[in-house]
Formats: C-alpha cells, structure tokens, sequence
C-alpha cells in the first residue's frame, strides 16, 4: 500500500466510522415508524427493508449524488455542483429526511473542517450555494482530499446501512450477533449498488420504496419516539 492509499484509507474509516460525530445515531430514516406499523418485526424484515432502500431508494439515490458531487468538484466544474447539490437537497421525499440529512452534511462538513482542513474544500462548500447533504458532503470532502470515487461510495454506503442496522436493533432489538449476520448478508448488495452508483447517469435517479417514503413521513406524528427521523 503506498502512502497516499494509506492516508486515503484511514480518512475513510475515521469519516465514515460510527465514531464520526454528524449524529447520525439519532435518525432512523423512518424505520422507527415501520417498527411501530410491524412493516419491519425481525431481523429477515429487517433485512428485506434495508435491501430495498439501498436498491431502490435512498441508498443508489444518494450514491449517485455522491458520485455526481465528486466528479463536479474533482474537474471544477462549480456550475454543475451547484446543480447537484441542489437537486439532492429537493430530492428528499419529507422534511424529516430533509433534516436528517442536511444536519448530517452540515456536520460533516464542519468536523472535516476542523481537523483536515484544506482550502479546496472551502472554496467547494461556496460553490453549492445550498444547504449540502449527507452525501454531497462526502462527495465533496472525498474529492477535497483527492480520495478516490469507489472506494468513497463504498465506505459511504456501508456507514449508511450500518447505521439503519444500528436503528433496528434498537427499536425491535436485535442482539450484536443478529446485526453482525445481517450487515454480513447485506454486504453483496451494498456493493452492487455502489457499482450501480458509479456508472449511473442523473437520469437514472429514481425511488420505488412508496411505503419507505411514507414511514418517513409518518414518523412525524407519531406519538412516542426515539429517534428525530
């Protein structure tokens, strides 16, 4: 591993480690709501939920945003980052999810700040010209730091789901063991998405996760809750 893999790698894992402090242990991205509803009961629901939003909701949605991001930000094309960066804030389908990952962004940004600071990245934050998602963020942090796009995308996915683990085994519980077997059984599909992200063009952007979405929503009203989203 040359010197530059090594520093790529170890960015990776620190950013997107659970120990990253953007609170992302406080959002559920709905699966608080469909725990409530018993849309998600156990660990295979679990699983069966989680697979189809990394397949056909938030998860390629996001990725490709993230892809998107770096690319604009690696060739310095401001103009088409302020375009991502904006059709990925509208993107969210309610405004818990909105919140949830513009705090996210908003926190990463501001920590990578702190503690790798460069100016490529201030000069990136002003070109959005928008509130930055979770995903442009990474993007735009990943692309800052000369990271490269898959390895990015990967480690980002895989955060994301092991956070949605994390939630479920909260919420239905799930023991430490159970979430292992599951993230374990995700793995595949985490890494098809991410191929899937990267050759992806904006058009393909699109969700089928209609009661996902609704979750989301839901989630607002509802009457006893652990987490923000």
């Amino acid at each position: 591993m040359s010197e530059s893999e090594a520093a790529a790698l170890y960015r990776l894992m620190t950013w997107l480690s659970p120990s990253f402090p953007v609170g992302a242990f406080s959002y559920s991205s709905g699966i608080e709501w469909a725990v409530e509803a018993g849309d998600v009961t156990n660990a295979a629901s679990l699983r069966e939920w989680l697979a189809a939003m990394l397949t056909d909701g938030a998860g390629i949605c996001d990725s490709i945003f993230l892809a998107y991001s770096y690319r604009a930000a690696s060739s310095g094309d401001d103009a088409r980052l302020a375009e991502v960066a904006e059709l990925a804030s509208a993107f969210m389908p309610s405004r818990e999810r909105h919140l949830e990952t513009t705090a996210q962004g908003r926190a990463f940004i501001e920590i990578a700040r702190a503690a790798w600071h460069t100016a490529q990245l201030d000069r990136l934050v002003g070109a959005c010209k928008t509130a930055i998602v979770y995903p442009v963020a990474v993007g735009l942090v990943g692309a800052a730091h000369a990271i490269p796009p898959a390895p990015t995308v990967h480690a980002f996915l895989h955060a994301v789901t092991s956070n949605w683990i994390s939630a479920g085994a909260r919420l239905i519980p799930l023991g430490q063991t159970d979430s292992q077997r599951l993230l374990a059984k995700l793995e595949v599909v985490v890494a098809d998405t991410a191929k899937r992200a990267l050759a992806a063009s904006l058009d393909d952007l699109g969700s089928a996760i209609f009661r996902a979405d609704l979750a989301s929503m839901r989630h607002e009203t509802q009457y006893t809750r652990l987490f923000r989203s």
